[in-house]
């Protein structure tokens, strides 16, 4: 991902790290933060969401989490067609026309709209998100394959601690409409980014007759070991938007009773998984590929009975486990996908994703539910649920000899 020639890119070996790693992490991770920050950092400001539109929390969360609709079919179809779409031209026009749905929120009338626009935004965020994973499958040495998608998914958590951070000041300070402006800004800057620091290179051609989308797709999910990863990225996002949708509602009541700009601030929880994010890749060097995905859930499901304290160090603590543990999580499943799957891993970097944003869809949609219904603890409830289910998963993750 760095400006460094193709040349030099297809020359990679598979063994050995390629050069300038520190840099291109450095790029790869900027690249994914102007990508996706714009997919959670909306849920900091849910409470006066919900005042500005007068719904409920789980309509307001829903609607918040709408993208995840997008990204879904954006993943699938992307994915799909990934053999025949250049990665740079696709990066740089996905990002481009993220802005235009990002502006227009800020005069969404109402909740129908605004949820219109955050499919839209879904759409192209994981446009840009499918292509450049595909783009690192393909460029990167096999050595150097963990490390790229760790640092991928560590700007994707640097996206989460300082969109949160940015949008709950600028809305709590200028306003909700200026907040979304501000935000369609971030996105052609990472338009910019993608326009000087990625070289067009042609997608990998599959060696032999070429595969319809549809028949790569069910090859994939006939891989026992990729239909795991896949029920995988489900269940982590699923845990991760029940969790850091709803507890915002819990951080504005009482006994809690903080303001939009103390939300901002609380989401430095995020702070120590850009780091632990980064160890992804050296924990599975080391440890494997399991014990390392059974690590980071256990970790996050540490975190649970944390979050239904009544005080701010206990609640924080909690949510500090559980960013730490599913985000190493989705690392270690992003990285394994990338090398299971032997053909087409553009369709199986798609199909991944497909289904990781709808559980994150179901996650809001079923947890916001149950929040309504029956509280904040029946709503953790379903958070551990979905965890467990993908630590029996995780048990299927066997890489093909």
């Amino acid at each position: 991902m760095t400006d460094m020639p193709m040349e030099t890119a297809k020359a990679m070996q598979a063994h050995g790290h390629s050069p300038g790693v520190a840099m291109r992490s450095l790029l790869i991770g900027l690249t994914a933060f102007l990508t996706v920050v714009d997919l959670f950092a909306t849920q900091a400001i849910l409470p006066a969401l919900t005042r500005h539109y007068g719904v409920t929390p789980g309509a307001m969360g829903f609607a918040v989490n709408a993208s995840t609709i997008g990204m879904a079919v954006a993943g699938l179809v992307v994915g799909s067609f990934s053999p025949h779409i250049d990665r740079r031209t696709g990066i740089l026009a996905s990002l481009l026309l993220l802005a235009i749905p990002t502006a227009l929120l800020a005069a969404a009338p109402n909740l129908a709209v605004f949820t219109i626009l955050r499919i839209m935004q879904g759409l192209c965020m994981a446009s840009a998100f499918t292509l450049t994973l595909a783009y690192l499958g393909e460029q990167c040495s096999a050595m150097d394959a963990s490390g790229a998608f760790a640092a991928y998914i560590t700007g994707n958590v640097a996206s989460n601690l300082i969109g949160r951070l940015v949008s709950a000041t600028v809305s709590d300070n200028l306003g909700l409409a200026t907040n979304f402006y501000f935000f369609a800004l971030l996105n052609l800057a990472g338009a910019l980014l993608v326009y000087f620091t990625i070289r067009r290179v042609q997608p990998m051609r599959a060696i032999g007759p070429a595969q319809s989308p549809l028949s790569a797709m069910a090859e994939h999910w006939r891989d026992p070991a990729l239909r795991a990863a896949f029920g995988l990225g489900f269940c982590v996002l699923f845990a991760f938007i029940g969790t850091f949708t709803y507890v915002n509602f819990i951080l504005v009541r009482a006994p809690l009773s903080l303001g939009m700009m103390g939300v901002g601030l609380v989401y430095f929880v995020f702070l120590p998984s850009i780091v632990t994010t980064l160890l992804a890749g050296k924990a599975v060097a080391l440890f494997g590929m399991r014990s390392s995905l059974w690590g980071g859930l256990a970790i996050a499901m540490l975190g649970l009975p944390l979050m239904l304290s009544s005080h701010l160090a206990a609640v924080l603590a909690g949510m500090v486990l559980v960013g730490v543990g599913t985000f190493f999580a989705q690392a270690c499943a992003t990285g394994f996908v990338g090398q299971a799957a032997r053909t087409n891993r553009g369709v199986a970097s798609g199909t991944y994703l497909a289904c990781y944003f709808f559980g994150g869809l179901v996650g809001s949609a079923v947890l916001g539910q149950v929040f309504d219904q029956f509280g904040w603890v029946a709503c953790v409830a379903g958070v551990g649920a979905a965890l467990a289910a993908g630590s029996c998963l995780t048990a299927k993750l066997r890489l093909r000899s």
